[in-house]
């Protein structure tokens, strides 16, 4: 059941209250736990070799948002006592969405930074906001996507700017169908057909990201707000999609999720850390992509183990971390990898597990039940993953905007709050694999972050120097 489908409180006529949806269980757990200081934003950025006309635009996008309309979401107001957390569907957007900032020169570099530290508010439909960022000669522009991941994830406001881009450019903006996979077999029970026996307990404590150099915050000075670090960092990155044989039986997904195990490994190797288990946060989303895609947060958490001894073996000494990993193991690790991703994507589960289903039950008021989210947050905090992984695959939209041009590169990030502090998105559009390092600003900095990109290139070579031919970019 989608959220207009609902049995909620619809209202039609004028002068009528807005129809009412309540919180779905991810909305309701990011709504307990924002923070001030590090936004749950989500950041789209899409490159264009020309700038579309502002009229022209703010007209496509605004009937894109009216062609989604589960995108023209605010927060309802209510008591303290009240049970849920309820959207309400808007007519229409209640501010500008769509900005056209002057060309400075650090423009793109303000915009960035805006995405990461500036949350558009829940009060007001749309909880996004896009801003058109031109050089300064006029003659390439970048779109930014800012969007508050608790109504919203990437891939919905995606289908969303497709939709803006066909309205716009009068071309045709499906999505392309995705790639196949070679099946592999799977037990029952979900586990992998095959594979090393002695993975992590799902109970056990994984590796975190070991600390770096993070910047110094400000002095605070009295009666002045706002001082001291707030929101992420971020590095994005443009490299080569790795290569793989075609009928591999492990994708390019998962070449990335063994890629940033092993960029881990290997920083916490350098900064003294004990080798522990990692396990890496993927996102799974079975929605369609085309004019049907429910829009929301959409997709489920699953969670991929690594073993300590598998990133880093035994009898490494001398050997330079996951460096001493040879091409055998590190083929083999992509053929578990491959099986473990497989099972958990066959698992059937709610998105945030069960868990979360019983914390968002309406039997106590909503304000109780936050400060039991928080609190239990904050407990298990040793207990979250490592890091999460979001590949994106393939772009599956042309995003032509006609007199503007197609896509050449598109760019997402999602939030890198403590406890995880780093996360890793990747997409791929026209043959290029686009990443984006998101960090917090507590935990690295610039410098580590570009130590990480150089990292995370390194190893991802290392995924496919077994096969020199190119033969496959699927993901």
């Amino acid at each position: 059941m989608t959220a207009l489908e609902h049995p909620a409180r619809r209202a039609d006529g004028p002068g009528r209250p807005p129809r009412r949806v309540p919180f779905p269980v991810v909305d309701e757990v990011a709504r307990h736990c924002l923070q001030e200081e590090e936004p749950e934003t989500v950041h789209i950025e899409v490159h264009l070799p020309g700038t579309p006309d502002a009229d022209r635009l703010k007209a496509a996008f605004g009937e894109a948002l009216r062609r989604h309309p589960r995108i023209l979401v605010r927060e309802a107001r209510g008591p303290w006592y009240r049970r849920r957390y309820e959207w309400e569907l808007t007519e229409g957007p209640d501010v500008e969405v769509v900005t056209f900032p002057a060309p400075v020169p650090d423009a793109l570099k303000r915009a960035r930074e805006r995405a990461l530290c500036d949350a558009p508010p829940l009060t007001a439909s749309p909880p996004i906001r896009l801003e058109v960022v031109t050089d300064a000669d006029g003659d390439s522009s970048v779109l930014f996507l800012t969007i508050n991941h608790t109504a919203l994830d990437g891939p919905a406001c995606l289908r969303v700017l497709a939709t803006a881009a066909e309205l716009y450019g009068g071309r045709d903006n499906a999505p392309a169908a995705p790639p196949t996979r070679t099946p592999v077999s799977a037990d029952a029970s979900g586990a992998p057909a095959h594979g090393p026996s002695g993975l992590p307990s799902p109970w056990a404590a994984p590796a975190r990201v070991a600390r770096g150099a993070p910047e110094r915050a400000p002095a605070a000075r009295p009666g002045v707000p706002g001082t001291g670090l707030s929101g992420n960092g971020m590095l994005v990155a443009e490299l080569p999609v790795p290569r793989r044989p075609k009928g591999a039986p492990y994708t390019v997904n998962d070449q990335l999720m063994v890629t940033t195990a092993l960029m881990i490994a290997h920083w916490n190797h350098e900064h003294g850390s004990k080798p522990r288990p990692l396990r890496i946060t993927m996102p799974v989303d079975d929605r369609p992509r085309d004019m049907t895609m429910p829009i929301g947060n959409g997709t489920r958490l699953v969670e991929v183990p690594f073993g300590a001894g598998e990133l880093l073996p035994e009898g490494s000494a001398g050997r330079s971390g996951p460096d001493g990993l040879g091409p055998e193991e590190i083929h083999a690790l992509l053929r578990r990898t491959s099986d473990r991703t497989r099972a958990l994507k066959a698992l059937l589960r709610p998105q945030l597990g069960h868990g979360a289903a019983l914390l968002t039950a309406p039997v106590l008021p909503v304000t109780m039940r936050a400060a039991v989210t928080r609190g239990l947050r904050r407990a298990a905090g040793p207990w979250t993953s490592t890091t999460l992984l979001s590949n994106i695959g393939r772009v599956p939209y042309a995003l032509d905007f006609g007199d503007a041009g197609a896509a050449t590169a598109v760019w997402f990030s999602a939030p890198a709050r403590m406890p995880r502090g780093l996360t890793v998105t990747t997409a791929s559009t026209a043959g290029r694999l686009h990443l984006a390092l998101r960090w917090s600003r507590t935990l690295l900095s610039p410098g580590d972050g570009a130590h990480l990109r150089d990292l995370f290139e390194h190893y991802l070579r290392a995924t496919q120097d077994l096969h020199p031919t190119p033969e496959d970019d699927g993901s």
